[in-house]
């Protein structure tokens, strides 16, 4: 039950936007991100609830032009499209009025992005806080394929106008080929490691093989290698990486933004306007990070030039894993937040009295909380995010990308550089099958 009701006129008019008139839990439907963002703003700050907001201000405000929607041609997307470009200086008012960036959070999109280079997608997916991306897998999805004869990867408009041309394009399509080349016989080593138990079926054992085979010979992929790529996320997200991606250096990243941008501007313009390139707070943003990055970097080539010369390794050798900097006290603040919640005391005397515990009793309240976790869907307890570590890696980008698509972790990254060589699987090795990825990557 609510605490509002409805004439039956009432409950007619809302019926296409909500899931039901007569109860206090109830979804939106059929209403532009737009529309919703600035219901759910008005609703933060009203004593009405959600419906009556959806009626009084909305759906009965001539000012509004609601009636687009609800009266329209009957095609909801054409009649949708129709509200928000009528009453598109409304809504912008309402988002202005109430909330500004915290509205943008209300309301979001889909965006497919594809033919864009792996380097790209991986500025794409650094926002970790209201976009959830989903990339194409290099490991269920073989790179290998041509289309209009030529491999799929970007040709960026400067570097083939350069004396770099011929260098670049045929070490990307010598990448390619030894990729294609090692597929079949690496898939045939693994079928040799890893025979196919009687009681696996045929078809799931053949998805791990190729899924093995792809990460052995995935490092062969250039970073220019063109993926796909669907992101959704909400307004402020969307405007916050566009915007980013303006100001990047590449072309590739400036054309995403544009196309972002406009393609965005068709869902959710609102949202969106602040990262158009005229608009006074994106061109405050770009010259503040221009500036910024000015600074920082003349300070980082000075300490540059003042330090020994950074770490080199041969081509073919493994990357380091280094810990920089740990919690000291991280099983006493691990223990300290897991109990936390379960008393009414200070945390500074549950910390206190964690302390005084041994250490082997220390270890078993930790070791029987984590047993009982049976797989990865059960989340582990948010006191584990009290703690850190701190590790500084050398590795090769096969590596980084699955690294990266875990977003609780907090990440810096240095440019991709040849300067480091690069690592060579050892069942590449063991297969006979090392000559040629070497000769790729030296070319490289």
């Amino acid at each position: 039950m609510t605490g509002e009701s409805f004439t039956p006129d009432e409950q007619a008019r809302l019926a296409p936007y909500v899931t039901n008139t007569d109860r206090s839990i109830f979804a939106l439907t059929n209403l532009p991100e737009v529309i919703k963002g600035a219901l759910f703003s008005r609703y933060s700050r009203s004593t009405l609830g959600l419906r009556r907001l959806l009626l009084r201000e909305f759906i009965d405000d001539d000012a509004a032009e609601f009636s687009a929607i609800q009266g329209g041609t009957g095609n909801i997307a054409q009649d949708t499209a129709l509200a928000v470009g009528r009453a598109q200086s409304f809504y912008d008012r309402i988002l202005d009025g109430y909330g500004d960036d915290s509205i943008g959070e209300l309301g979001g999109a889909h965006l497919a992005v594809e033919e864009v280079s792996i380097l790209a997608t991986k500025t794409l997916e650094d926002a970790r806080i209201g976009g959830s991306p989903l990339e194409k897998s290099t490991r269920y999805v073989s790179f290998g394929q041509k289309v209009a004869g030529d491999y799929r990867f970007y040709k960026e408009p400067r570097l083939l106008d350069s004396r770099h041309r011929e260098r670049y394009l045929n070490a990307c399509r010598t990448l390619f080929d030894t990729y294609d080349q090692l597929n079949e016989p690496i898939r045939e080593y693994v079928r040799s490691r890893l025979p196919r138990d009687p009681n696996t079926p045929e078809a799931a054992y053949e998805r791990s093989v190729r899924a093995l085979g792809f990460d052995f010979i995935r490092g062969l992929l250039p970073a220019a290698t063109l993926t796909n790529m669907g992101v959704f996320g909400n307004g402020r997200f969307f405007e916050s990486l566009i915007s980013r991606l303006r100001i990047e250096p590449l072309q590739e990243f400036q054309d995403i933004a544009q196309a972002s941008w406009e393609e965005l501007a068709k869902v959710a313009p609102s949202f969106i306007r602040r990262a158009h390139p005229d608009h006074r707070h994106f061109q405050g943003y770009a010259a503040f990070m221009e500036a910024q990055r000015q600074k920082i970097q003349s300070v980082a080539e000075q300490l540059e030039q003042g330090s020994a010369e950074p770490l080199s390794l041969p081509a073919g050798t493994s990357g380091e894993v280094r810990l920089v900097e740990w919690d000291a006290d991280a099983e006493i603040k691990l223990l300290a937040a897991l109990l936390y919640e379960h008393t009414a005391l200070p945390l500074q005397q549950v910390q206190e009295q964690v302390r005084q515990l041994p250490d082997a009793e220390r270890e078993r309240i930790v070791r029987e909380s984590i047993a009982l976790r049976e797989h990865r869907r059960h989340k582990p307890p948010r006191a584990l995010e009290r703690v850190f570590y701190t590790f500084d890696l050398l590795g090769d980008y096969g590596m980084y990308r699955d690294l990266h698509r875990h977003r609780m972790l907090t990440q810096w990254r240095q440019p991709l550089t040849t300067r480091f060589g690069y690592n060579t699987p050892v069942e590449l090795e063991d297969a006979g099958l090392a000559q040629p990825y070497h000769a790729a990557m030296a070319q490289a």
